[in-house]
């Protein structure tokens, strides 16, 4: 498994603590930065983490701003991304449940680290149920190719 992992400066302190906390795990990582708690704009960050995704380059992505919204909805502006921002454990489990949800958002400046550190485990041990949710994400690729 290859995580690509971007955030602006909002998001960067937490972007760190996960990079450290996944390459304990043994998992392999594609960091986009930022790489200093400089201000940056988001969208770049979102962008690069949802390309990366759709490119193949990773099997899946976490984005991290100070909140989670505005890199949430760079990273949902590429196509073929469903990225759900999550505050909870339940989020992470239903948006990769129901929504095959490809990238994690999260909010550098709202979530403790312990807390963000089990919404990543939850979002990434937990597998697409398919079934009556392929119909559903099925209709949201029709959204994104304009044939809805």
């Amino acid at each position: 498994m290859k995580i690509a992992l971007a955030a602006d400066h909002g998001g960067y302190e937490l972007k760190e603590k996960i990079k450290v906390y996944l390459l304990q795990k043994g998992i392999e990582l594609l960091d986009l930065g930022c790489n200093i708690g400089d201000s940056v704009d988001y969208p770049n960050y979102g962008k690069a983490c949802g390309e990366a995704v759709m490119n193949g380059e990773a099997d899946s992505g976490i984005v991290i701003c100070g909140t989670g919204i505005g890199i949430s909805i760079a990273a949902n502006k590429v196509k073929g991304i469903r990225c759900a921002l999550c505050t909870s454990l339940f989020m992470a489990e239903m948006a990769r449940k129901h929504n095959n949800a490809n990238v994690l958002a999260l909010g550098g400046r709202i979530l403790t680290p312990e807390l963000a550190l089990d919404i990543v485990d939850v979002f990434l041990t937990t597998e697409f149920e398919g079934g009556r949710h392929q119909h559903r994400v099925d209709l949201l690729h029709c959204i994104e190719n304009g044939t809805l």
